[in-house]
């Protein structure tokens, strides 16, 4: 289970054993929502926010706070995404501790 961020307490991360689309977990104080890139010729399409069976999702502002991330850094995670589970390399943890705007 890589984490690849801390952002305002949220722990962005992978689980090892994913699938596409490609997509992010956010994790914050017990609750957890994830986000789909939804990539169409190469370019973002789309983030989606969906639920996380059998977890509560994460609060609205931090919810908010996790699709800012994702629309900010969404290249970079597509690429930690291709090296972790393509290439199968090791991604390491990024801490952001400044709010995106």
């Amino acid at each position: 289970m890589p984490k690849i961020y801390t952002y305002l307490g949220i722990v962005i991360l992978f689980y090892s054993n994913e699938h596409e689309p490609i997509h992010v977990h956010g994790k914050h104080q017990g609750n957890e929502s994830k986000a789909e890139i939804i990539i169409e010729d190469g370019k973002l399409k789309e983030i989606r926010i969906k639920l996380v069976k059998g977890r509560k999702p994460l609060q609205p502002s931090t919810l908010n706070d996790f699709k800012s991330f994702i629309e900010f850094y969404a290249d970079e995670i597509v690429q930690k995404w291709i090296d972790y589970f393509v290439l199968h390399k090791e991604i390491s943890c990024i801490q952001i501790n400044r709010r995106i705007k």
